[in-house]
């Protein structure tokens, strides 16, 4: 009798670690559900919306202009945020905020990335904490999944923003 409920648990345990292992790892490089909060993203992403973050794009350096990341905070590790690719490594970008008199320019130093949220007068983006690294780099949102009005696939418009599919 304890022979047998023994074995059953190492199995149950078996299973467990063997799931646990298969889920991480499709969390990890496949993609996962994320719920978007703060307004730095406005009107693309509201507060609470909730998105679909592939990772795929990040192992295959893929990840281009115009593109929604989800990226561990510079200033927070423990945090992540959600933000525009505005410049890639060696493209030159804007430092200054929008309601500066004199533009300021920099370059993207290798290995890097340039972020920045929509709502630029409400977010803390690269024109505060500099470029960031691209391994900091988790997943590209590709697809809005809630609100349901909202629903559908990013795609890329012709000036570099991404908007909803209609």
């Amino acid at each position: 009798m304890f022979r047998n409920a023994l074995g059953k648990t190492f199995r149950f345990l078996g299973y467990a670690v063997q799931y646990g292992c298969v889920a991480h790892c499709a969390f990890e490089y496949l993609g996962g559900i994320v719920v978007c909060s703060g307004p730095s993203m406005e009107p693309t992403i509201q507060n609470s919306d909730i998105v679909f973050s592939e990772n795929l794009s990040r192992h295959f350096y893929s990840i281009r202009k115009g593109d929604i990341v989800i990226v561990k905070s510079p200033t927070d590790p423990k945090s992540n945020i959600c933000k525009r690719v505005i410049g890639l490594e060696g493209d030159k970008v804007c430092t200054s905020n929008p309601s500066d008199f004199l533009k300021t320019h920099s370059f993207v130093p290798k290995g890097h990335v340039w972020l920045e949220g929509d709502n630029l007068r409400n977010s803390t983006d690269s024109r505060c904490y500099g470029p960031v690294p691209y391994g900091l780099i988790r997943g590209r949102i590709c697809f809005k999944i809630w609100p349901l009005n909202d629903f559908g696939f990013l795609r890329a418009s012709p000036n570099g923003h991404r908007f909803l599919d209609d």
